[in-house]
């Protein structure tokens, strides 16, 4: 099995080289990710600049772009023969509800799955990074469960674990994305030149957090997976919107 692993926090985090250890025993793994931290970088694909790929002392490339163009050019000319999977992360914190529109760690997946192979985002569910090895075991786990039992429709699962000992693990449970509150004011702060900059506030607390959410599944210690799709459109609103139109 040949599997393509990237993330967003970038080539030298520690989740990444867990995860590429970890998946070295179940198959051949190439790691492509960012040369830095591109957390919130979403599906943004460069289009403006030419890219470079280089290789690190450990085998890794990394790319002076985003998740999403790591995984567009390790699929379109960089790894012959395709990558029977594309796994991303292990990320250095979670990445659920509202989160995963915003995530690297999910749109380097999700870029995997738009080229039609099977992708799977992880995420540590943590702003303290104790637990990397239990992300580890879960991710091998289902990359097992993957490929001995593949699904019949195409795969692209975001996963969450909690940050805490393998041991204290209540279970997998399938889930659907929560949501936030809206998200904390800026802040704003004054440049040495005198001018007004703002930084992005906080994320908001979970709103939609009840049973059989992400949120609420990970708060009980269970590990998170929600099958994700890319289908934006709003089917039910389709009928009424021709009605309108034709008005």
């Amino acid at each position: 099995m040949r599997i393509l692993v990237s993330n967003d926090d970038g080539y030298f985090s520690p989740g990444i080289a867990l995860l590429a250890e970890r998946l070295g025993a179940l198959g051949e793994v190439t790691v492509v990710a960012p040369e830095r931290d591109r957390s919130g970088a979403s599906n943004s694909l460069t289009l403006d600049r030419p890219l470079t790929v280089r290789r690190a002392a450990n085998g890794f490339r990394y790319v002076n772009g985003t998740p999403t163009d790591c995984v567009h050019i390790a699929l379109t000319g960089l790894v012959d023969p395709a990558p029977d999977l594309v796994v991303s992360g292990i990320n250095f914190g979670a990445n659920m509800g509202d989160d995963t529109i915003y995530s690297g760690t999910v749109a380097a997946a999700m870029e995997g799955f738009l080229f039609g192979i099977p992708s799977i985002a992880f995420s540590l569910a943590s702003k303290t990074g104790r637990n990397f090895e239990t992300a580890g075991a879960v991710a091998v786990d289902i990359v097992k469960r993957a490929t001995r039992h593949p699904l019949e429709r195409p795969m692209l699962l975001n996963v969450n674990v909690p940050d805490v000992p393998l041991a204290a693990l209540g279970g997998i449970e399938v889930t659907r994305l929560g949501r936030r509150h809206k998200a904390e004011p800026v802040v704003q702060m004054e440049t040495p030149r005198g001018e007004t900059a703002y930084w992005i506030g906080a994320a908001g607390d979970a709103q939609d957090a009840g049973p059989g959410t992400d949120f609420h599944s990970v708060a009980a210690g269970r590990v998170s997976v929600t099958p994700l799709q890319i289908d934006l459109s709003f089917h039910p609103q389709m009928a009424p919107l021709r009605e309108w139109l034709a008005k």
